[in-house]
Parts: structure tokens; sequence; C-alpha cells
């Protein structure tokens, strides 16, 4: 195993860019109240022109810190033409961080008035994610993204509008940027930056790379362990088991040969992706990170796993020839593994308590990365290694988790400004050297090690398994169940 690191920057105390427009940040909850500091540091704009609009009360005492009109109104399909109506003009900013509001209805709203737009995950009504007049494909984070990505054409050049820029989705696909420009030069083969999604494509082929694993392990720990009957977790508990509920999705490779017994295809849109009939909470997928090492972890749905599987697309008369098999591998931390084991049990019920880790955190960092297989060198881990201890003393209302989503909130936010005319984005459109660069700092190490693992070590030591042992970077070898 060998390493690469990057050194950390500075950059706590920059001013990135100049706004006048006024800001309604949508939903406060650990992410608007972490993200909020970051924006009044990093941006010049009067307090005076920030608002909050949220639909529960927590994070109304930060707000008053900071000096920030705080409202606590609940949006719903009746009022949220009114209630943003008076917030929002031509150059203002719409930033959802929000629950249970539709982002498709927020974005054409946003277009309407002229003003900018991002969010960190495309969100139906609520109850969209587990609707059971719905089917899975329909249900699907697929879906979503092919609801949200529909309205492009039709806002071409308009207001920009950034879809699912947190961490995950958002700062990984920049991430897989990094880690090829690093796989090329570290084998000798070093490629100037490719000017386009084509060339992207084109690198990650010719590199080898088949398999892209969105690798965490999330190892913080509170003073005060879970209960029964409560749900804990380091960033929104009703995002984490709305998403886990959904079916668990995936980028499916151009390499893959054997397709699951409960996979299934989308009759609309990319392809790029199909779903299994079983929630992401429910499906477990072998990965590795650095520090962790292996780890079985859960094939949650995330827009990622569709959009960097999707930009990475090669065809060749109208055949795909090229396309990496992309999905998410979570290891949350101790105690939401303990969350999610008793909401299974539940049949899916969310528990009566819910608990976000946040000052009872005594240590612990949160490991995200990108794991690129299948190339010459094996693989490549690249991302994030952030602590705790760093975090506090970085950024005020923050957990190792949320700092690595707010970083790329702010990175994002400053983009579309600089952009304004950029109409409606995914993260893998963006330039990753601009958003790196404004969330490097927050970060905390950068580090890419390679390693000679695959899914295949040390199987069959207890009993036979079904594996593909002539071509180790297959889906099967990955799944566990």
């Amino acid at each position: 195993m060998s390493e690469r690191r990057d050194a950390t920057p500075a950059g706590l105390d920059t001013k990135h860019v100049s706004y006048s427009g006024r800001m309604v940040i949508l939903g406060f909850g650990s992410i608007g109240q972490g993200v909020l500091p970051l924006l009044l540091r990093h941006i010049d704009m009067p307090r005076a022109n920030i608002s909050i609009v949220t639909a529960e009360e927590r994070g109304a005492e930060v707000a008053r810190q900071h000096g920030i009109a705080f409202d606590r109104t609940p949006l719903t399909r009746a009022n949220y033409r009114e209630v943003l109506g008076r917030l929002l003009g031509p150059g203002d900013f719409l930033l959802n961080l929000s629950v249970d509001v539709s982002s498709v209805a927020l974005i054409e709203f946003a277009q309407a008035r002229g003003a900018f737009y991002l969010d960190t995950c495309i969100e139906p009504w609520a109850g969209g994610y587990t609707d059971p007049s719905l089917t899975p494909s329909q249900r699907s984070n697929y879906a979503l993204r092919e609801s949200a990505l529909a309205l492009a054409p039709r806002y071409a050049g308009g207001p920009t509008t950034v879809l699912t820029h947190g961490a995950n989705p958002g700062l990984v696909s920049h991430f897989v940027k990094e880690a090829l420009l690093a796989i090329a030069a570290d084998s000798g083969r070093p490629a100037a930056v490719p000017a386009d999604r084509a060339g992207w494509a084109t690198l990650a082929r010719d590199l080898g790379v088949k398999v892209i694993h969105i690798a965490e392990r999330d190892t913080q720990r509170a003073s005060i362990p879970k209960a029964r009957g409560e749900f804990v977790n380091t960033w929104s508990i009703d995002g984490f088991v709305g998403e886990g509920s959904q079916p668990a999705e995936l980028g499916w490779g151009s390499h893959e040969r054997h397709f699951p017994v409960d996979g299934r295809r989308h009759e609309f849109g990319c392809d790029a992706a199909i779903y299994l009939l079983r929630p992401g909470a429910g499906t477990r997928v072998r990965s590795w990170t650095p520090l962790e090492g292996s780890y079985n972890g859960f094939l949650v749905t995330h827009n990622e796993s569709i959009s960097i599987a999707d930009y990475y697309t090669l065809r060749e008369g109208g055949a795909v020839a090229y396309r990496p098999t992309v999905h998410y591998a979570y290891h949350p931390c101790d105690d939401a593994v303990l969350s999610l084991h008793e909401l299974a049990g539940k049949n899916w019920e969310l528990q009566p308590r819910k608990r976000l880790m946040m000052d009872e955190i005594v240590d612990g960092i949160d490991e995200l990365g990108v794991l690129l297989m299948g190339h010459a060198r094996g693989a490549f881990w690249y991302g994030s290694r952030l602590g705790i201890d760093e975090t506090r003393r970085i950024a005020p209302h923050n957990n190792a988790t949320s700092l690595q989503v707010t970083a790329a909130v702010l990175g994002g936010v400053i983009w579309a400004i600089e952009n304004p005319r950029a109409g409606v984005v995914e993260a893998d459109q963006l330039d990753h050297r601009r958003v790196m660069e404004i969330a490097r700092p927050y970060l905390g190490e950068m580090a890419g090690v390679y390693s000679d693992w695959t899914p295949l070590d040390g199987r069959e030591s207890l009993f036979p398994e079904e594996l593909d042992r002539d071509d180790p970077w297959q889906f099967r070898n990955f799944r566990i169940g």
C-alpha cells in the first residue's frame, strides 16, 4: 500500500466573492446551521440580506447569534409560492437544504423569479420516498434525477441551478476527477486536464477504471450511547432514513457479466443505472478505505451513483462502449448502524426519538473518499480524513460529517455566483478545481492511497460463495446481501 498526501492549504479567512442579492436558506438542520458561518466568512454580503425559512424551531438560537432573520414556516404545495415570493427576486439565491419539499417545484419557482438555486439532494414532496402507490422505479433517485434534468433544456442559459452539491452527492464527483489525474500521473502517463465530459470519460476508460465506490467510514463516537427507540446519526436523520428506504441503486458498468437476480432496469431515461428490489439500508456491500481497511457498507442510493456513471459513459454507434459501475458503500457511525438495525427490525418504521450527534461527540473521524478500481495499479482511494477536533477548531456548529457537506455547499454557492448563467447543472459539470480550492481548507487531510485490495481478499474461508474469480471487479463479488 502506498500513499500520497496533499498539503492542507490556507484560506480559512478568504473572501471569495462579493454578492449583493438576497439569500434564502430553506431548512436549518445540521447542514443549514453548519454552512451559515462559512457563508458569512467567505462571501462578502450583508447579513440583513440573509433569511432562514424552516419547518422546525431548532436552529433559532444559532440564527439569533449570527443576526439572521428566522421564520418557522413549513413549506407545502399550497404555500411555497406565497412564502418564497416575498423573499426572492431576480439575482437572489434559494439555498435549499430542506427535506420533504419538492426540488423540482422549487427549481421551477426560482427560475421563474430569476433566482439562483442549489440543493444537496433532489427531494420529493413529503411521503414520496415510501409512497405505496408508486413503483420502486418511480420512487428511485434515478427517477428524481431524470425529473430534475428534464428542466435543463427549458432553462438553458438561465440563472444557475446546481443540483445535489453536498459532500455526496457533490464533492465526491470532484474527488473522482482529482483521482483520475493522480492515477494518470503516477502511472507515467500524465494527462492534461480534460476539457469536457467526453475527455474525462476517455481518460477513465484508457486508465482501465471499472468500478468507483463512494467509500465512507464514519468513526465518530458520542459520550451518550444510543437508547432503545432512538435513531442516532451524525447528519440528517430524516434524510438518511428517507434515502435508506428507497431501492438500492447503482450505476451499472459495461464490464458487468452477471445481472443481479433482484435487479431491474428503468424503462425511461439515460439507462446508466439499475435498482434492486430491496431498500438500500438493507443491502450490504464490501468496500475498503485506507484507515478502516475492508468493511461491509450499506448500498444506500445516492444521486452520484447515477450521475458519475452517466457522465463517464462512452458510446459507439449509439451503444455503450464504456461505463464504470458506481455505488455508495457507506458505513455510518456505530450508533447509526445500531439505529438502522432497529429500524429494519420494525419494518422501516422510524423510531419515536431522534438525536443528531454534535456536542456529545468525543472522538472520531469521517473518512470519505472515492475508491477507483480495475486499473493497472489495482485500487486507489482518494478523499478527506476529517476529525472532530479539527472540525471544532475551524468551523462552529459542525461535526466532521456535516463540515464535509457544508464545505461543498459553500463551494457550489460561490461557483454559481461566479457563473450566473449556467442553467441547470450537476456537480460533474462544474469546474472541479475551483470547487476544491474553496472547500479544501475544511476537508482535513486529503490523501490518495494505492492498495492491492480486491473484494475477493479473504473470501470463502468459512463457506463457499458464488464469485467470479476471472474478474474480481464484478458487482457479484462486492455484494454480500
